[in-house]
C-alpha cells in the first residue's frame, strides 16, 4: 500500500498527459485563423468565464444548503436525544453539543429552551466542586444564548466565581444576553480582575451592549 506521501504525488503518466494537452492546445491555437482567434478572445472566453462564475455561485449555494440541511438534521437528532435522556451528566453533554451544533443561536431551540435554562441554572448553582469549574463556565456562557433576561443576576453573581474561566464565561454570557443592567459589574471586572482573559471578555460584553 502506498503511503500518504506517494498518494499526494502526480504520476509520470499524468504529467505527460497534461503536458501533451498543453502542447496540443498551443499547436491548435497557432493554426487557427486570425478571425477565429479574435472571436475566441472577444466573445467565447468572456462567455466561458461568465458561465464558470455562475456555475461557481450555484455550487457554493448548493454546498451551503447541504450544510444547513445536515446541521438541521443533526440538531433535530440531538434534540430528540436530549429529550429522551434521563441521566443528568449525559443530558448536560447533549445540551452543550446542541448549542455548538446550532452555532450558538437560539433559532430552532425555542421548544426546549426552558429545559436548557433549568439544566444550566442548576449546573451553575450546584456544580461547585473545584474540578467542575469548566462545566459551570459552559453553563454560564450558554445561558446567554437563550436570550432570557431573568438569568442576568445569576450571571452577575458568577462574575465573582473563584475560577477565572467561570468569570470569563459569565462575562461572555452577559454579552450574548446584552444585559445592560450588568454594565457596572462588567466595568468593575474589566478594570480590576487579575486575569487578562476575564478583563477582555468583560470589555467585549460591554462593546456588545453598545451595538
Amino acid at each position: 500500500m502506498r503511503d500518504h506521501h506517494e498518494q499526494g504525488q502526480f504520476s509520470p503518466t499524468a504529467i505527460v498527459i497534461l503536458v501533451g494537452f498543453i502542447v496540443a492546445g498551443v499547436w491548435i491555437w497557432k493554426r487557427l485563423p486570425a478571425e477565429t482567434q479574435d472571436y475566441v478572445i472577444d466573445q467565447a472566453l468572456p462567455i466561458a468565464a461568465g458561465g464558470a462564475a455562475v456555475t461557481a455561485i450555484i455550487l457554493a449555494v448548493a454546498v451551503k444548503i447541504r450544510r444547513r440541511t445536515a446541521a438541521r438534521r443533526e440538531r433535530n437528532r440531538l434534540i430528540g436525544a436530549f429529550q429522551r435522556e434521563t441521566a443528568q451528566e449525559k443530558k448536560l453533554d447533549l445540551s452543550f453539543a446542541l448549542i455548538e451544533c446550532n452555532a450558538y443561536q437560539l433559532d430552532g431551540l425555542e421548544e426546549i429552551a426552558p429545559a436548557l435554562k433549568d439544566l444550566w441554572v442548576m449546573t451553575l448553582g450546584h456544580a461547585v466542586e473545584d474540578k467542575q469549574h469548566r462545566v459551570r463556565g459552559m453553563a454560564a456562557s450558554h445561558l446567554g444564548v437563550l436570550q432570557d433576561q431573568s438569568v442576568a443576576p445569576l450571571l452577575v453573581k458568577a462574575l465573582k466565581d473563584d475560577h477565572a474561566y467561570v468569570r470569563a464565561c459569565a462575562a461572555l454570557g452577559l454579552g450574548r444576553l446584552r444585559a445592560t443592567e450588568a454594565r457596572e459589574p462588567l466595568k468593575t471586572v474589566m478594570e480590576h480582575d487579575w486575569d487578562q482573559t476575564v478583563r477582555s471578555r468583560a470589555k467585549e460584553a460591554l462593546e456588545r451592549m453598545r451595538d
